[in-house]
């Protein structure tokens, strides 16, 4: 199948709370997007594998995205070698997207700037005719180079390239971090078990702080950010958002 968009993450969540809300409008638009997890988020203080993989295809029907896939790499210890590279090339030539939302380039989290990075590298890669890889059914791939990589926000130190408002799909966007139920504060029980900096409300309350925070810097309630490290061109004025004064 082939994508118009693939948003790739690190761990089963990383998609949902930073770029969804794009995810959502272009899918509302027409776009066939899907999801490429690269770990099973193993790692993770509350729940297990099986619940990650339960949240992630909850999350993935409530976006209506069209394939979400695991590609196992070990949470916290997968490599930037070969291995790990080609595995990936063969997923972004299997998807042959336009545009590609990687995980940010540098992060608190180690985990999200080695993905970004080699999520970026791999881009590049794939485009290279001499790389040579399979698809599953052991035919040659061919190669492919996404038009765009954007890398989305993933904490507050980071300054946008590109601000896209989600105002229409904040409602929608918040159900699919929501279907989370044992990382982030979705009820009574969250507060069960041991704790973690993404468990508690105040975690929640900062998501929905950082896109008012974005909308507000191009006149809408919320927004989301990306940082592209190459110039973004538009075709028409039209693109650009009018701020109320």
């Amino acid at each position: 199948m082939k994508l118009d968009i693939l948003a790739i993450g690190v761990h089963p969540d990383d998609v949902e709370l930073s770029c969804s809300g794009t995810i959502i409008n272009e899918i509302k638009g027409g776009k066939k997007v899907g999801i490429i997890d690269l770990t099973q988020g193993e790692l993770g203080t509350r729940g297990t594998i099986e619940t990650r993989y339960h949240e992630a295809a909850n999350a993935a029907m409530i976006m209506g995205v069209h394939v979400r896939e695991n590609l196992k790499m070990r949470d916290g210890f997968f490599a930037t070698d070969e291995e790990h590279k080609l595995k990936l090339i063969q997923a972004i030539r299997k998807y042959q997207p336009e545009i590609i939302l990687a995980n940010a380039l540098h992060d608190r989290h180690p985990d999200h700037g080695r993905a970004g990075n080699m999520i970026a590298e791999c881009c590049f890669l794939s485009g290279l005719a001499k790389i040579e890889t399979k698809d599953e059914a052991g035919k040659p791939q061919a190669r492919w180079r996404p038009s765009n990589v954007l890398h989305y926000i993933q904490d507050w130190y980071h300054e946008p390239d590109l601000l896209v408002d989600i105002t229409d799909s904040f409602e929608q966007r918040m159900k699919a971090i929501e279907a989370y139920t044992t990382q982030f504060h979705t009820g009574e029980k969250s507060s069960e078990g041991t704790q973690t900096y993404i468990s508690t409300p105040d975690f929640l309350d900062s998501i929905i702080a950082r896109a008012r925070m974005l909308g507000k810097r191009i006149g809408v309630k919320y927004a989301e950010g990306f940082i592209s490290e190459k110039s973004i061109g538009i075709r028409s004025l039209d693109a650009l958002i009018s701020k109320e004064t």
